[in-house]
């Protein structure tokens, strides 16, 4: 557990004997720093959040059920294609190939299904147009925003193909991990070095109809004042096949702040950034049952 108060750690501590540079899954936390990417593409001109994919993935003009899908529905996970959860595996050699040619089940907007498919789809779109560069997503990502943040060696799990997986496989230290969330909570900046103008990655914390709890990347505790809000397992709901999920009138932790932003890994890994705080928390577990209501209450129930 790492915890940052105004970039400054106030309290770190690692079970077992384990020494705060030992690496440690972070599942979808993955995730965040390739949508972050995605908005510095955006300020880099190489894309714009609310193109349409078919302008690029030109397989999809004579696709009707995949027109009108935007990059943003992708990164939302809002698109209405399935997840295809097999994606995380070796068996798929061309990850992308076989995600642009999924069916879309259901309209644009209306349903959140959380998984590696539409991930997959964006990192042919990003491919595409960094191609016209001279430039691979890993090379973008790397050069944008992980060498920036001090990161240099990550796992890529690259298939047959050469396609990164962008839904999972990062190994990160706490520390690693944490750069991510001083960087949203300064705007954009870290260490002075500004790598995205603060309005357009605000963009990634801005929840959908489908599902209000979660933006683009990073999951939001904003409902928590509701009265009729109710805490959810966010882990234990995605188990759920999508099409029984409900998102509505959902949180984290009716007790914590409400600007709370949390980055979630499988097995509990935890990144919370809370910018009325100051605050970026980090928690990597090993398996162990955790809550994040129980936890961040702990924190925040007499702040």
């Amino acid at each position: 557990m790492l915890v940052l108060e105004r970039n400054h750690p106030i309290f770190e501590e690692y079970a077992n004997g384990f020494a705060r540079d030992r690496i440690t899954s972070i599942f979808s936390g993955t995730k965040g720093f390739w949508v972050v990417a995605a908005t510095a593409a955006q300020e880099d001109g190489i894309l714009d959040l609310d193109e349409p994919v078919q302008n690029t993935i030109t397989e999809w003009q004579s696709k009707p059920d995949k027109e009108g899908i935007r990059i943003r529905d992708l990164l939302s996970f809002t698109a209405g294609i399935e997840p295809v959860f097999s994606l995380h595996g070796r068996s798929i050699s061309d990850r992308n190939g076989y995600s642009i040619h999924q069916r879309a089940v259901e309209p644009r907007g209306d349903s959140f299904m959380y998984g590696p498919s539409q991930l997959q789809i964006f990192s042919e779109v990003l491919k595409r147009k960094l191609a016209r560069r001279g430039m691979t997503p890993e090379q973008y990502l790397s050069r944008r925003i992980l060498r920036p943040l001090g990161i240099w060696y990550v796992d890529f799990r690259e298939d047959t193909k050469g396609n990164p997986l962008l839904a999972s496989g990062f190994k990160l230290t706490a520390r690693q991990w944490s750069q991510l969330g001083t960087l949203i909570l300064n705007d954009g900046k870290y260490r002075r070095h500004r790598f995205v103008e603060s309005d357009l990655l605000d963009e990634c914390f801005v929840g959908t109809k489908a599902n209000p709890m979660f933006g683009m990347g990073f999951w939001l505790n904003r409902d928590a004042s509701d009265p009729g809000a109710r805490e959810v397992d966010v882990e234990n709901m995605l188990d759920i096949p999508w099409q029984r999920q409900s998102w509505r009138h959902t949180c984290l932790c009716k007790d914590a702040p409400r600007d709370l932003i949390a980055a979630i890994g499988s097995g509990y890994q935890r990144m919370y950034i809370i910018p009325s705080m100051d605050l970026v928390i980090v928690r990597q577990g090993s398996g162990a049952r955790f809550s994040d209501a129980h936890f961040l209450r702990l924190l925040f129930a007499n702040s």
